[in-house]
């Protein structure tokens, strides 16, 4: 106080003002920055409010509210993708010339009521922004239970972007593929498998080859990570739009969740969880992609040798939330009856089949990219659904709900001079019976004098470590390993026999029923009656 006393004596620009402050900092042992401080401090006006702080003056709260209200929905409404919307100045003159037709009745601003700065100023002090209307909920955080309950799936460019040597497989002139990374990664444990694959854009072939090697036992590396997932979680790109893609998962037994589109759950980005596959993305190209600057692989093979030497690395990293590697949190937390094991890659091919809907031609052929496949006679001329491998030669033919198939492909047309004639089909036969009933139908002639009634009736038709692994449970959607009834079984015993089966005696006749009441499969049945009918060769029997 005293120190204050004396300075408020001296004028403000004497120089005796700096020696006192000097002499009483010396005094008390601190800087001259330190006097000044506290001068500063308590020299410092205690700050007084108005009663009505906060409160508008030229409005009634409610009625003020209103307004800000409704600019605030203009703004919210005119919003873009690019952030720009209607400005406060511009929505108050539309308030004013014009109004606007809200739930509650019409409202319309007072000319010259309002200003900019105040309503902007009661917009950010009563929450009506636009930042805080637009702002995202709060995250919610999920982690499967198990191990290989939940798979992220994704692909990203790698930052070496082409190889320098391109595969033997790129066309002349196409120019070089991108050199992309396939990631899976387990939700629960953050295990990660990545391998590189030279594509152009999002090939869905690419994908299933990845999963394909991402679900099979890798004795190779000494990874047991593998087996099928019970949940794949991918982007909405076109991978998981595509139906081939959809139905192998779906006869793997996996199911495909996919994100919300954009703006279809309020302000909430729907691709928030995607971080979990994108995290390794990222690892990967600043801790490992960084060293091609020193060495680029030469070929595919070499970049994912390296890559997977690098991922052995990265597992055994710590897990996210665990006092142990991520690789030994996936083993620990395995489901109780194992996992389950991945099929064979022939079995796999016979899945990967794309769905396209064509007319079959005239001569019951059908050409898929060049390729002629010989379908049934029964189906020419009619529209069915083609099921063509990506993988494999074969073909299946679906109308009405029930599949033909597999038909492999077939040569060109027939020489010149020879002739070939294809069985009756069923529609054959009804037209031909049809036929024949209209030209014995006879009407009688009281129809024509007048004397008698028609009467019409139509009767309606029928509706139409050591990993516990469980053995894969084939579904057989195509019926390659099974006949579908004892009928169709019965007509491939004749066609492997070379004969009827009414020319058998009843005892075999009684033994084929029996094998058909055990059991459908196709080895199995055809094994059997084979062995009971090798010691008699059918038909000798009855030769003339």
């Amino acid at each position: 106080m005293q120190l204050r006393s004396r300075l408020a004596i001296l004028p403000e620009r004497s120089g005796e003002r700096k020696v006192l402050l000097e002499q009483s900092a010396g005094l008390f042992g601190v800087s001259v920055a330190t006097v000044y401080r506290a001068l500063r401090e308590q020299q410092r006006p205690k700050s007084v409010h108005r009663a009505d702080r906060g409160s508008p003056r030229l409005l009634p709260r409610p009625e003020l509210e209103r307004y800000c209200e409704v600019i605030a929905a203009m703004k919210l409404r005119t919003l873009n993708q690019k952030g720009r919307h209607v400005s406060t100045a511009r929505a108050i003159a539309l308030l004013e010339e014009y109004g606007m037709d809200t739930p509650s009745g019409f409202v319309q601003l007072p000319k010259g009521l309002l200003a900019k700065s105040t309503v902007n100023h009661y917009l950010d002090a009563w929450g009506y922004d636009l930042e805080r209307l637009t702002r995202q909920p709060p995250a919610v955080r999920f982690q499967a239970e198990h191990s290989n309950e939940c798979w992220h799936f994704d692909l990203s460019p790698s930052d070496l972007k082409h190889l320098h040597k391109p595969p033997a497989w790129v066309e002349p002139g196409r120019g070089n593929p991108t050199l992309m990374l396939f990631s899976v990664v387990d939700d629960r444990s953050g295990v990660c498998f990545q391998e590189y694959r030279c594509v152009y854009g999002e090939d869905v072939e690419a994908a299933l080859r990845f999963l394909f090697g991402a679900m099979s036992p890798k004795e190779a590396t000494g990874v047991d990570f593998g087996g099928i997932p019970a949940m794949l979680y991918a982007d909405n790109g076109p991978i998981a739009r595509s139906r081939v893609f959809q139905n192998v998962l779906e006869c793997l037994g996996i199911k495909l969740l996919t994100h919300m589109s954009a703006g279809s759950d309020g302000t909430r980005v729907t691709a928030r969880a995607k971080g979990k596959v994108e995290r390794p993305f990222r690892t990967v190209k600043e801790a490992h992609e960084t060293l091609y600057h020193f060495h680029q692989p030469q070929s595919e093979a070499e970049a994912n040798l390296w890559l997977q030497r690098y991922l052995m690395h990265y597992n055994d990293r710590p897990h996210r939330s665990e006092p142990h590697s991520r690789l030994e949190d996936w083993q620990r937390h395995l489901p109780s009856q194992g996992i389950r094991q991945m099929c064979s890659w022939e079995r796999f091919c016979t899945f990967a089949r794309e769905p396209e809907r064509r007319k079959v031609g005239a001569d019951a052929r059908v050409t898929v990219e060049g390729v002629a496949y010989q379908v049934e006679p029964d189906l020419a001329g009619e529209t069915v659904v083609l099921w063509w491998g990506l993988f494999d030669n074969e073909l299946y033919v679906e109308k009405d709900e029930q599949r033909y198939g597999p038909y492999l492909p077939v040569d060109g047309p027939i020489p010149l001079h020879r002739y070939r004639k294809f069985k009756k089909t069923r529609t054959q036969e009804r037209s031909e019976r049809i036929a024949t009933l209209a030209t014995r139908l006879g009407l009688p002639r009281a129809a024509l004098e007048g004397h008698a009634e028609l009467a019409y009736l139509v009767e309606e038709a029928p509706a139409p470590q050591a990993v516990r692994a469980l053995p894969f449970r084939d579904l057989d959607p195509y019926q390659e390993f099974n006949y579908p009834s004892a009928l169709m079984a019965k007509r491939a015993i004749a066609q492997a026999l070379g004969c009827p089966l009414a020319k058998l005696s009843e005892e075999e006749r009684a033994f084929i029923d029996a094998v058909l009441g055990e059991t459908l499969s196709k080895k199995e049945v055809l094994e059997r009656v084979r062995r009971h009918l090798a010691h008699d060769p059918p038909g000798e029997a009855h030769a003339d």
